[in-house]
Formats: structure tokens, sequence, C-alpha cells
């Protein structure tokens, strides 16, 4: 049995293009090339039926290491909490105060682009803290 090389993670959402472009931000990743034959993803957009244009939109890690992200809209909200979540891995190796220095400084930055805090969870040593994103998504900053 041969085991699987790559994967995608996909997010339900409202609004596809802007949490890619959220989650671009936090993880340094990029908006891939609009597909052949258009200049712009406006243009593909532009190309789509009235119900699908926006209806999707992607990011991928430049480097090519990490997973492809891929937002798709669905008519519902949210309404619990999710049953999968990321750790957005920004302290490893990072023990006590330096650990929760590094930690604080991300978290600021990614409440300047629009994520919420909700909670610290810290036992002296180690620590994560929990966050949302633009539309309510739960990850960790860990």
């Amino acid at each position: 049995m041969s085991s699987v090389k790559q994967f995608q993670v996909t997010f339900d959402c409202a609004d596809p293009e802007r949490v890619a472009r959220f989650w671009c931000e936090v993880l340094g990743y990029v908006v891939p090339s609009p597909p052949k034959g258009f200049a712009t993803w406006d243009d593909f957009n532009r190309s789509q039926s009235p119900e699908d244009q926006g209806s999707w939109f992607a990011c991928s890690d430049p480097s090519g290491v990490g997973p492809r992200l891929y937002f798709q809209r669905v008519p519902e909200g949210k309404v619990a909490k999710n049953r999968l979540h990321l750790d957005v891995r920004v302290g490893t190796g990072l023990v006590g105060e330096e650990r929760l220095a590094t930690l604080e400084a991300e978290c600021v930055r990614l409440v300047a682009l629009g994520a919420v805090r909700v909670r610290l969870l810290y036992d002296g040593t180690d620590s994560c803290i929990v966050m949302q994103d633009i539309e309510g998504n739960e990850f960790c900053l860990d």
C-alpha cells in the first residue's frame, strides 16, 4: 500500500477569497496564478455563472512543502466548534517566557489582520493561544 504524499485542507466559508487572503498573510502563502487563459482572478470570476462567481479560492505554500488550502463558499454560517483546526507553529523549540513572548508577538500581528484572540493556555512551561480567523474558525498559535 502506498502512502499519501500530498493533501489539501479545505475550509467552508462565506467569502472564500477574503478568508484565503487572510491565511496567506498568516502563513506566508501565495495566491496561485489565475487559470490558463485569464489575466486575473477577477477576469476568471467574470467568466463564471453568477452563482459560481467567487465560490472558491485557494492558496499555497511557495516552497511547495505545506498543504494547499482551498476555500469553498457554503450557504450556512459557522454554528459550532470546529472538529478540526490548524496549529500555527510559531514557538517550536521554545519554552517558558521565551515561547510565550513569541506567541504573544504573533498574536498581535494576527489580530491586526482581523483574527480574534480567544484565550491563552499556559501552564508555566508550555503555552498556546486559541484564536479565530476572520470568519470564526478556530486555530491555535502553538
